[in-house]
Formats: C-alpha cells, structure tokens, sequence
C-alpha cells in the first residue's frame, strides 16, 4: 500500500493544484518511482488511498500496467489519517502481511526485502509489524523508535531511530480501528511495542523525507 492521501501543507503552493505524490522528481512523478522500485522487486499488486485531489492521482496512473504493477485505489472524502487510511483500504489488502510506504519518501531500502522477510519469518500470534527506521536527519533529531538486542522497538529506550515511513503490517493491528473514521497510527504502534509486538531494523542508506520545497530541490539534484 502506497499512502497518498496528505495534503501536502508544507509544499504549497504545488500542492494546490498538484497532490503531492505526482510532484515531479527527475522528470516523473514521485510516485511512479516507489511503482517502478515495486515492480522491480516482485512486487505487482498494489493500492493507492487519496484524499486531496485524487482523480488526478487515478487519471494519472490508472490501472498501473504501464509501470507493470495493478492499481487498485481506496478513496476518502477526507484524509483518514495513517492508521484510519490503512484501516479503511484493508478489504483490498487481505489477511496476510502487507508492505505500506509513504508516498512522500524516497528511500533505497531493496524493497524485495519485505518479501524475504514475510516468507523467512513465522507469523507468530504476537507480532504487528515490523518497521523499517534511518538515522534521525536534521529536521527530526530526537527520533521515534529504539531496537533491542532481539530486533524489537520501543520508543522510551535511547538511542532513538527515526521511522522510515516504510513497515510490514499484519491486518490485526488495525482490528480495533473504524473503516471510514480518522485515527493515528503512532499509538496503535506503541501500544503494540508495549507488548513486545513491533519488530524493526535500521538502514542506513539513502532516504529523504520529500515534505519540503526544500528536500524536493536536493532530490531531484540527487536523481538527475
């Protein structure tokens, strides 16, 4: 699942006319690199939410086949947030675990390492996720989440990590969300570190946070 359904505050005004996903980077729209970096590692069956401006985001990609993944799109009348988003679009996304990416990141994580790992890994009762983090960049020094010794997350224990806008979800940890109503994923994650169900891992290559004008600008000179 690729979330797609921000608004894009900070990058206005592009994103008045523009949804955020389908800025241009290097003569494309950021989107279509996390479609073509899927299809690439395998990964083909793919959904879209969107909020903000989303026919554009569905007249632009239609059904995806030209990037060779599927496109199937779970729209919201308004922004559900992260964990209402996902929540509302898991009638599309199955009962197994399912690969989620921020649609405003650009990252070299080898996205075919969520596939290793759902396929190496049991699927124990107790886990609900497992989170891709990046060393803390300079706009979020302080970080969200630790990993112990054994590869599970808390966000109290130092050194923090940052969360890379990319994790591996088992549908469970959204049972007790509302489909159609907003919620926050943070909690839902803590609550689930808490009791020892979040897994994690820290890469340490290229990613960026594509929220400002800013960052947009140093992408696009990284990828040209």
């Amino acid at each position: 699942m690729i979330l797609a359904a921000g608004r894009g505050e900070r990058m206005r005004p592009l994103t008045d006319h523009t949804p955020k996903p389908l800025l241009l980077v290097a003569g494309q729209p950021l989107i279509v690199w996390h479609l073509k970096r899927l299809a690439a590692a395998g990964i083909h069956d793919v959904v879209i939410n969107h909020a903000w401006l989303g026919e554009q985001i569905e007249t632009t990609l239609g059904n995806g086949d030209p990037w060779g993944v599927s496109i199937r799109y779970s729209p919201e009348q308004t922004a559900l947030e992260t964990a209402g988003g996902i929540a509302n679009a898991l009638p599309l996304l199955g009962n197994d675990p399912f690969l989620v990416l921020n649609g405003d990141i650009w990252c070299d994580w080898p996205l075919e390492s969520a596939l290793n790992w759902v396929s190496k890994t049991p699927t124990p009762a107790d886990l609900r996720a497992h989170l891709v983090l990046v060393p803390n960049p300079s706009h979020h020094p302080k970080g969200d989440f630790s990993i112990d010794p054994q590869g599970r997350l808390s966000p109290h224990d130092p050194p923090l990590f940052t969360y890379a806008g990319l994790g591996i979800y088992y549908p469970e940890l959204f049972a007790d969300v509302s489909r159609h109503q907003p919620s926050a994923l943070a909690p839902l994650l803590k609550d689930a570190m808490a009791q020892g169900r979040v897994t994690g891992e820290l890469h340490t290559g290229q990613w960026m946070d594509v929220g400002t004008h800013e960052r947009l600008k140093a992408l696009e000179q990284q990828l040209c």
